[in-house]
């Protein structure tokens, strides 16, 4: 499927005006289209633009409030619970950091757990807002169940990715991945340009391995067993018990510290989805000199890339590198979204009743019908 880019002013024009005509405020919107175009940027396209006709169905369902408040619930100095009361993840999430991050420069350390949110976007990008202010950021969330656990064939866990961003030069450490082999939007990318998932992603109905992206998301849907296999696959030998144990420790930081709905139970509710998410921040400070620690830290981060290369291998990437070079190539050349994509976002402007030859003028759509399809 062909891809056509977009400048990032034109993208986060769209972006908020479509947030806009969900009903958010403004400042509300800008703050959900930097979560997803930070995505896009980092090249992490299954959570970018890509989500937002999910997010429009979960308004319409009712499942996301647009005027809901996160409210703190329970606090001590160096924690606190938050409810979402089922408001928009990116809203909740960047609340929950905020407040992580005021503890942290107050106490040293701040951790804040999340219950009734819903989908947030990229876990790293709560994690960057601590290091951005020279802290050490964690975020995790809980997601509806997508994992198989180890020798199961039922998804019981979601993706449960894990977040953690360090400052550092030249630019910050920042490592963000899902327990699982994959995200189930990396399956949808797949499902939109029909293209068979690569062995070792998904398991069937059975429990075998399938590489059917539609008939995977089938049964993700509809609860018929199946799903996407823990990170190291499903056997023992290759790490699958690691990434099934990493899950549940994202479940931890969740669904239970803040008393929330687990994996198995997210998303089977009429009128919210349960998901949970859990933030901490550390100040270096807590441990000696800040700047040393930084120092140090980077120093051994150059150690790594100028280690011995593998046989046709030129280059040792240390985490956030490709982050950030990607950002840069897509500020100076453009947006790269597929033509699915586009489709969908057709659709939605269709029914939002906004003019997408406005936004994306030239632009032709594939003759074939989009993917949001219940419009």
């Amino acid at each position: 499927m062909a891809y056509v880019k977009w400048s990032l002013g034109t993208l986060e024009a769209f972006c908020t005006d479509v947030f806009k005509a969900f009903g958010f405020g403004e400042e509300d919107g800008r703050r959900i289209t930097d979560v997803l175009l930070t995505a896009d940027l980092y090249g992490i396209e299954s959570h970018g633009m890509q989500r937002m006709v999910r997010y429009h169905k979960g308004i319409a369902k009712g499942t996301i409030h647009v005027d809901a408040r996160p409210e703190i619930v329970f606090e001590t100095p160096v924690s606190a619970v938050v409810d979402g009361h089922s408001g928009m993840g990116q809203l909740v999430g960047a609340f929950a950091m905020e407040k992580a991050i005021e503890k942290a420069l107050a106490s040293g350390i701040g951790i804040v757990t999340v219950r009734e949110s819903n989908h947030y976007g990229i876990s790293g990008y709560y994690a960057k807002m601590a290091a951005e202010r020279g802290l050490m950021g964690f975020s995790c969330t809980n997601s509806e169940a997508i994992m198989v656990p180890t020798f199961s064939r039922k998804a019981m866990i979601g993706s449960n990715p894990i977040a953690v961003a360090v400052p550092a030069d030249p630019h910050p450490f920042f490592f963000d991945a899902s327990t699982s082999v994959v995200t189930r939007g990396k399956l949808e990318m797949y499902n939109k340009t029909g293209t068979p998932l690569p062995a070792g992603w998904a398991l069937d109905e059975n429990g075998a391995p399938c590489d059917d992206a539609p008939r995977v998301l089938a049964n993700i849907v509809g609860k018929k067993g199946g799903g996407i296999m823990p990170l190291g696959g499903s056997e023992e030998a290759l790490g699958s018990h690691k990434g099934y144990g990493w899950g549940m420790v994202a479940e931890l930081f969740s669904s239970i510290l803040s008393l929330g709905v687990t994996s198995d139970r997210c998303c089977t509710f009429p009128d919210k989805t349960g998901i949970c998410h859990g933030f901490a921040a550390i100040d270096p400070a807590i441990f000696g000199d800040p700047r040393a620690i930084r120092e140090h830290f980077s120093d051994y981060l150059r150690r790594l890339r100028e280690a011995p290369k593998a046989e046709g291998r030129d280059r040792i990437y240390t985490h956030g590198e490709k982050e950030v070079e990607a950002a840069a190539d897509r500020r100076a050349n453009g947006v790269p979204v597929n033509d699915g994509t586009m489709v969908e976002l057709l659709d939605l402007c269709n029914y939002l009743k906004l003019d997408f030859a406005s936004y994306f003028p030239g632009y032709a759509p594939p003759a074939f019908t989009g993917f949001a399809g219940n419009y």
